[in-house]
């Protein structure tokens, strides 16, 4: 058994997250910097520098970022290709000011990492590649070329050669770890934001089927006015027409009084019938596992009673999230299973456990502990897909299911049978994966049903 994605859920591309107004920003905050690093380096350490180069290395950041807001709107978002020009021009900034004031021997060379750090947090790999190669080298290259630090009396300030080869180390060292760090953590926001939008989807999904009363109510109050209209001016013709327009006219004028009497009556129904609300847990099994009962495979459902004299099986709410959560992991033994999957219901009155076994290969070692997370796994490749017809691999099912039930308080548990013999109660016949969902019974039973109970009268859509 393992996760499953049965829908389509859109990409989030990499690159187009950015405003261009950010980088301008930041942009504007970094030669605020390095003006003021410049001044407390001539004025507090009597350092000797090139200024008119400097100035002019500054400048052009300058010119950048006034061009950049002149010919762009506040609000644009920058390409993947643009972003990365950007970073580029910042990161050569960055190494042409270094290389006018001392190469690696000045502390403010760290900084080279920080294009690198957002370009692994936004970019595509291929971009993240190519700056983090490209601040490299310009580290590498600093290390030999450049203009050393001279105090206003020719003093070199100038590192050791051993301490100057450590920090080239540190330096290379940081823009792999922190690209590294940067992408492993943005790749999983990226895959959890996807994962929760397929949540959400399959929820709303869920929710139509159960939102008919609702649908029916609303219909009814849309069709309120025009069947006032058909009143109205049927009761008006009835004053001025004789014979059998006259019947025709009363005709029409009692069956704008039926139409409206029948929504009306729908709309209550679809609001207040508690066969839309709550149904015995049997029903809201079989309804979670009606669409794989055809798919090739045994799918037998057991209720059984924790302990005797529990009484009926219990009435339980029919939350689109239990209904959709059970469906997914139904979806998922069956996917996996070689004849036979197992749902077993046990209750008693503190609690209701529903257990879904199959007969497969059982969970794989290396993904039993991350069980839940969303694309913990690649897609299958081509060999593999004529092996599993209804798997897409992404995680994506077991995630929405195990979201889905844990937002109706239940407690879910993954193992394999082979590994759970006591758990299993030694049934050495089921031997695959085992998902167990645990509930206290109080949150799950619906409310007016806890004798256990039959539901009561069908309502009637007419008086």
């Amino acid at each position: 058994m393992a996760a499953n994605n049965e829908m389509v859920i859109p990409a989030i591309a990499s690159g187009n997250w950015v405003r261009l107004r950010t980088l301008i920003y930041l942009r504007w905050l970094a030669i605020c910097g390095q003006l003021g690093a410049i001044a407390v380096a001539g004025l507090v350490y009597d350092l000797n520098l090139p200024l008119d180069l400097v100035f002019t290395v500054i400048g052009a950041s300058v010119l950048f970022n006034v061009a950049s807001q002149i010919a762009y709107p506040e609000a644009k978002r920058l390409t993947d290709g643009q972003a990365t020009g950007m970073l580029l021009f910042d990161m050569t900034q960055l190494s042409l000011l270094t290389y006018l004031m001392g190469g690696l021997n000045n502390p403010f060379i760290l900084l080279i990492m920080a294009p690198v750090t957002i370009a692994a947090s936004i970019l595509s790999l291929r971009s993240a590649l190519f700056l983090g190669a490209m601040a490299m080298v310009s580290v590498s290259i600093l290390a030999w070329y450049y203009i050393p630090l001279r105090t206003a009396e020719g003093f070199v300030h100038q590192m050791p050669d051993l301490f100057l080869f450590g920090f080239w180390i540190a330096i290379v060292i940081g823009i792999v770890f922190l690209g590294l760090y940067a992408r492993r953590v943005s790749s999983e926001i990226q895959a959890m934001t996807q994962a929760l939008m397929a949540t959400q989807m399959a929820l709303a999904r869920e929710q139509k089927l159960t939102d008919l009363g609702g649908v029916v109510a609303a219909t009814a109050h849309e069709l309120g006015t025009p069947l006032a209209t058909i009143k109205l001016v049927s009761s008006e013709m009835l004053d001025d027409l004789d014979g059998e327009l006259r019947e025709d006219a009363l005709l029409i004028n009692e069956q704008a009084d039926r139409c409206r009497t029948i929504l009306r009556s729908m709309g209550r129904a679809g609001k207040d019938d508690i066969h839309l609300q709550s149904a015995p847990i049997e029903a809201v099994i079989n309804e979670a596992a009606e669409p794989h009962k055809n798919r090739g495979k045994d799918l037998i459902i057991d209720i059984v009673p924790i302990s005797s004299g529990t009484g009926r099986q219990p009435v339980v709410r029919r939350h689109p999230e239990i209904i959709h959560g059970l469906r997914n992991l139904v979806q998922n033994a069956v996917d996996f299973a070689k004849t036979t999957v197992w749902v077993e219901v046990f209750w008693d009155e503190s609690t209701i456990k529903i257990r879904i076994v199959d007969d497969g290969g059982g969970f794989a070692p290396t993904v039993l502990g991350r069980i839940g997370d969303p694309f913990m796994r690649e897609r299958l490749t081509i060999i593999e897909r004529p092996k599993r017809p209804a798997y897409e691999g992404m995680g994506l099912g077991l995630f929405i299911a195990k979201t889905l039930l844990e937002r109706t308080s239940a407690e879910l548990r993954f193992f394999n049978a082979d590994n759970s013999a006591a758990a299993m109660q030694d049934r050495d016949h089921r031997i695959g994966a085992v998902v167990e969902v645990i509930w206290n019974a109080k949150s799950l039973i619906a409310e007016g049903a806890t004798d256990l109970g039959p539901l009561g009268n069908n309502q009637n859509i007419v008086p």
